[in-house]
């Protein structure tokens, strides 16, 4: 696999064996001083999985407006070793997932500017970019419980830190609201895949153990498909009895689920993004601090694996119809009276008993998941959204959306940033073009 890189002129190649393929990663030397003036960087980042390409796209978007890096990237991936530097490359900086020893002894012999956008903490004193994983179970929550689920699971796999830290974080959450619990991690492994067909036999006993319906967030993505495989080949039906949330957004994998899968976003280019400033920084001078910066997701991609209602009230079910079918007017809970002979007060004790919260609470969060959804997957302005949505003005959507988020719809649009680079690529090639005013006042 060739990567070309910033236009440069010479060039030295290596071949290593990765298992049974084999790569060639090509590194340019450059003898021309102004060309020099640019700094080396390894991105010892896979590019086998959608969560570590969304890192490189945030590396790239911050290339984009700071250019000034000669990139070297070597094709691997999770698991295996990057054994393939030429012996004269003189780096500057690295961003690394350090996920195995091998990479941790390579980073360490180094000895240059680094950042971590890895969960394993290999190495220590360094700054590390890394998912919030209290924000994703917190989503993973919401996103059960808004569908009448009362019983909830975790899928997980005790080799990988983030597994452990969204389990956590979703059993605490779980059992705060007082709702059923279940774990399944699977077993501690020397190789890197589970032999997930000798597991089968063990999930399905787990699952025939739960209460239906269950709701069951998986740790990631990948795990979220074999789950779905174990329900589909035992005969359990997916959603009506098992309901799966996995993590990633890998829309490829989650589309070839069956069903597809519903998962939780990550902003990957903003940890992208992060890693390279931080390293930038450092390259400048700045000294290393060890912290973690924690980049939250960007919100739950419902699919077909979690579309039911499982609430056992046919009043709360009729209302959570009607705020599903008109969210996007401007209803109010007076609007539910209407049409549901409950009063107000009797109404919001159901629904607390169903949903653990009232149905102005609903009410505001449906519209405010889509605002969120508009903002990641649109550059439409925020007036457009408020007007479609029957807010009066744009600034009572701001303010609605600031209480619930803790955001303004500008900073959330920039943290999850997948039109950044759409926005910077208009302002700064076509300064005075209209498709520049309307992406710098779009949010």
């Amino acid at each position: 696999m060739y990567y070309c890189v910033n236009n440069l002129r010479k060039f030295t190649a290596n071949r290593s064996l990765f298992g049974s393929r084999q790569h060639l990663v090509v590194y340019f030397n450059v003898s021309d001083t102004n060309t020099r003036l640019r700094k080396n960087v390894a991105l010892i980042v896979e590019t086998s999985n959608a969560y570590a390409r969304g890192i490189l796209h945030g590396i790239r978007d911050f290339l984009n407006k700071e250019p000034g890096w000669s990139i070297f990237l070597a094709e691997h991936s999770r698991h295996e070793s990057v054994t393939s530097f030429p012996e004269n490359w003189d780096g500057d900086g690295v961003i690394a997932r350090i996920e195995t020893e091998t990479i941790a002894g390579l980073v360490r012999r180094m000895r240059i500017p680094t950042v971590d956008v890895s969960a394993a903490r290999l190495i220590r004193g360094i700054p590390w970019v890394e998912t919030d994983d209290e924000s994703i179970a917190a989503l993973a929550f919401d996103h059960l419980v808004s569908c009448g689920l009362r019983n909830l699971a975790f899928f997980g796999d005790p080799a990988y830190n983030w597994s452990k830290w969204r389990a956590e974080h979703f059993e605490k959450i779980v059992t705060q609201n007082g709702l059923g619990y279940s774990l399944y991690n699977l077993p501690k492994r020397t190789e890197s895949q589970p032999q997930w067909y000798s597991e089968w036999n063990r999930i399905y006993e787990w699952l025939s153990r739960l209460p239906k319906p269950v709701g069951i967030f998986a740790c990631y993505d990948a795990w979220g498909q074999q789950l779905l495989e174990v329900c589909r080949y035992f005969g359990f039906k997916v959603p009506d009895e098992v309901a799966v949330i996995g993590v990633d957004d890998d829309e490829l994998l989650c589309d070839l689920s069956y069903p597809s899968l519903t998962s939780i976003a990550l902003n990957a280019r903003q940890t992208g993004y992060m890693a390279a400033s931080l390293l930038d920084r450092m390259m400048s001078g700045e000294p290393p601090v060890e912290q973690k910066y924690s980049i939250k997701p960007i919100g739950v991609e419902k699919r077909v694996s979690t579309d039911l209602m499982a609430v056992s009230d046919p009043y709360v079910a009729r209302a959570i119809a009607y705020i599903r079918e008109r969210y996007m007017e401007n209803i109010q809970v007076e609007d539910l009276l209407r049409c549901i002979p409950l009063s107000r007060r009797v109404l919001e004790s159901r629904f607390r008993q169903m949903l653990n919260r009232t149905p102005h609470e609903e009410i505001v969060r449906v519209r405010v998941e889509y605002i969120k959804k508009r903002l990641a997957k649109s550059d439409d302005q925020l007036a457009v959204i408020a007007d479609e949505m029957g807010f009066s003005h744009p600034e009572y959507l701001s303010v609605v959306f600031k209480k619930e988020t803790g955001m303004t719809p500008s900073e959330y649009r920039n943290q999850t940033s997948r039109f950044v680079k759409k926005r910077i690529e208009a302002i700064e090639l076509f300064p005075n073009s209209e498709s520049a005013q309307r992406a710098d006042t779009s949010s």
